[in-house]
């Protein structure tokens, strides 16, 4: 017998993987070898193995096939009987809830033979479209499980109902069968059909009978009438939106055919007068037609009613009514029911109160006709003059003087504004101090403020002479003596020629100092004086910044002191041997070498010939070989004979000497 299958199922999985992993096919061969010995036992054996594992036994017995079911792990005979492999068992012992697709709905009751059309059950299809052909042409896409459910083709699912998509599903429209939009569901159109109204309801559109919408050019977007989803007889216009013309007051009322008269409706004016010309013709209280009033009934009239008509004076015309103006009765301004042209200025109307003022005379002062500068609309008495509207505001203790104070006899225009017109006698009497002695201006404001006369303040500040330091504190008559005031000098020495000819440290006087106080002396005090140097020909740097001024003003000598370094330092030029300045022939400008620092560390700026040149290296004495005089150098200590000739061979005038040298060489290097 050849060798057993040992893929059969109803062993237990740990002995069927231990028979795999030791070739177990071969125990198969002993059971059966075994059972040979014994012919008793052949027949149970093999028709124990048939009904086990039949597979093993198609599989390696000869003139058997292999299982047609593929890999199926379960036993033959919970499907077969012993008796033949047709037909099955009535009631086959297979669970397909533990498969990946358990049966639900009308999948239960479903013959197997339905879905598995062949013997490899693990070949059958998991999708709807593998067993259910497609009756949408594709619209739909293949999951019919977005509309339909297992318990049957008719049960639509909740998301459908509610038609969650571009078209919800309202009112009438829930209750609709499908078939009613998406006609014959083997071609009926799903994906793309129309969402607009008249897709479905035009119709309805063409055949309306309360109004004709044909003829009436409605448009057919039913949605702008008909907002309910339940019925076509709730149907309303919105007019304010579509038609743009609100309807409000006594117009919401009204029926459509009062206005879209024929029933027309395009074209309809939305003027007032469209409508209501014969009301404005008739219309005698007043006549609006022979007084050109404008055809714009909503100027006065509302949507109300026709009564109480108001017209608004403040927005619609150039003249506002205020005050006592708005109590008045049209005709009294309007005479004659002239209201086009009405003159607006305030003599108009009111020229003779005007012309019969008398407290004061309006017109024998000069007034201005324009009332609204004094009065207001609320009454003609308590008028009051804003005067801050003229060139002269009224502040301080002017603003309670009588009128007739500074407008005498009633003279108004003209008026003069400047002090002296009303305060010449206060300028002329004052005597502390005498104004008019003293040249003062008479522009009273420089010192006195309208607030009182007295606690007058002179802003020194206005003038060339700005009050500083000591000079804020000081009385008027001590600079201002005897009441002189006008063309006083503004030197400093009209007050202080006495402290400059008395001061002795120094004598200002024999020192010849200016007598202009400010160059050393400030206004906060004499003492503590200083001069700026720096405001000299010589500025002070270096140490001299802090030598005391008698080391070189010597006696006081302070004007035409020289500048130049010798006339103070000769004795440190003619002691100075190191070098010898004076053997040596050296300048006297001190400034050549040294500095205002010290006089030690004095450097020479050698601009020609290098100090670093050849074995020099800095060192004065390496040319200069005679200390008592640096005019003196020296270059054929350095520089042989023996070397300068041989490099000089073909040399037009060349001589053999320190000058020779130094003219053809002024810089050290080659030529």
């Amino acid at each position: 017998m050849s060798e057993l299958s040992l893929r059969c199922p109803s062993l237990g999985w740990s002995t069927r993987r231990r028979l795999m992993r030791n070739r177990a096919h071969a125990i198969a061969r002993v059971v059966i070898r075994w059972a040979e010995r014994s012919a008793w036992l052949i027949l149970p054996v093999l028709v124990f193995l048939a009904l086990t594992c039949p597979a093993a036994i198609a599989q390696n017995e000869p003139g058997r096939t292999r299982s047609p079911h593929g890999q199926l792990r379960i036993a033959c005979q919970n499907c077969h009987t012993a008796t033949s492999w047709k037909p099955i068992r009535p009631a086959p012992d297979f669970n397909h809830n533990e498969t990946s697709y358990p049966l639900r709905g009308m999948h239960v009751g479903v013959d197997c033979r339905q879905c598995h059309v062949k013997l490899i059950f693990s070949n059958a299809g998991k999708q709807c479209a593998d067993c259910h052909a497609d009756l949408h042409r594709r619209q739909m896409g293949s999951d019919c499980e977005q509309c339909h459910t297992v318990r049957g083709w008719r049960v639509s699912l909740q998301s459908v109902q509610q038609h969650q998509n571009r078209f919800p599903l309202l009112g009438a429209h829930a209750a609709v069968d499908c078939q009613s939009c998406h006609t014959s569901a083997a071609v009926g159109v799903f994906r793309g059909l129309s969402t607009s109204c008249s897709a479905c309801h035009l119709s309805d559109y063409r055949n309306a009978k309360s109004i004709d919408h044909q003829a009436a050019n409605f448009p057919t977007t039913c949605e702008m009438c008909h907002t309910s989803m339940n019925s076509w007889l709730v149907a309303k216009f919105d007019h304010a939106r579509f038609a743009n013309f609100p309807l409000t007051g006594a117009h919401a009322q009204l029926e459509c055919s009062n206005c879209h008269t024929n029933g027309r409706f395009a074209g309809t004016p939305a003027d007032c007068f469209g409508c209501h010309a014969k009301d404005y013709s008739s219309a005698l209280d007043p006549n609006h037609a022979s007084l050109g009033f404008s055809k714009d009934c909503g100027i006065c009239h509302t949507t109300s009613g026709w009564t109480g008509a108001k017209f608004d004076h403040s927005a619609l015309t150039r003249f506002p009514l205020t005050g006592a103006h708005a109590s008045l009765a049209c005709n009294q301004c309007h005479l004659n029911n002239k209201f086009s042209g009405t003159p607006a200025d305030c003599t108009s109307c009111h020229l003779d109160a005007y012309n019969s003022t008398t407290d004061p005379n309006h017109s024998l002062a000069g007034f201005p006709k324009d009332c609204a500068l004094c009065h207001s609309t609320i009454s003609w008495q308590g008028a009051v003059f804003d005067h801050s509207k003229t060139s002269f505001p009224l502040t301080g203790a002017h603003v309670t003087v009588n009128c007739s104070q500074c407008h005498k006899n009633n003279v108004f225009a003209g008026t003069p504004t400047q002090c002296s017109a009303c305060h010449a006698a206060d300028w002329k009497a004052t005597t502390n101090p005498n104004h008019a002695a003293a040249g003062f201006p008479q522009d009273c404001t420089l010192c006195h403020s309208t607030t009182s006369w007295n606690g007058a303040i002179f802003d020194h500040s206005k003038t060339k002479f700005p009050l500083t330091g000591a000079h804020v504190s000081l009385q008027c008559p001590a600079c201002h003596a005897s009441g002189q005031f006008a063309a006083l000098p503004a030197t400093c020495v009209s007050c202080h020629l006495d402290k400059f000819n008395s001061t002795t440290s120094p004598n200002h006087v024999s020192a010849g100092f200016p007598q202009d106080c400010s160059l050393c002396h400030n206004t906060t005090s004499w003492a503590g004086a200083t001069f700026n140097h720096n405001n000299t020909p010589f500025p002070l740097t270096g140490a001299h910044v802090n030598v005391a001024c008698a080391n070189c003003h010597l006696n006081n000598m302070f004007a035409g002191t020289p500048t130049d370094c010798y006339s103070c330092h000769s004795a440190e030029y003619k002691s100075a041997t190191n070098p010898n300045h004076q053997a040596a022939g050296f300048p006297t400008t001190c400034q050549t070498c040294h500095t205002t620092t010290a006089w030690t560390g004095a450097t020479f700026n050698h601009t020609w010939f290098p100090t670093s040149h050849g074995n020099a290296r800095g060192v004065c004495s390496t040319c200069h070989t005679n200390a008592n005089d640096y005019s003196v150098f020296v270059c054929t200590n350095c520089h042989t004979q023996a070397q300068t000739n041989s490099r000089h061979n073909g040399v037009r005038g060349y001589v053999y000497s320190s000058p020779s040298c130094y003219q053809c060489h002024p810089r050290g290097g080659g030529g």
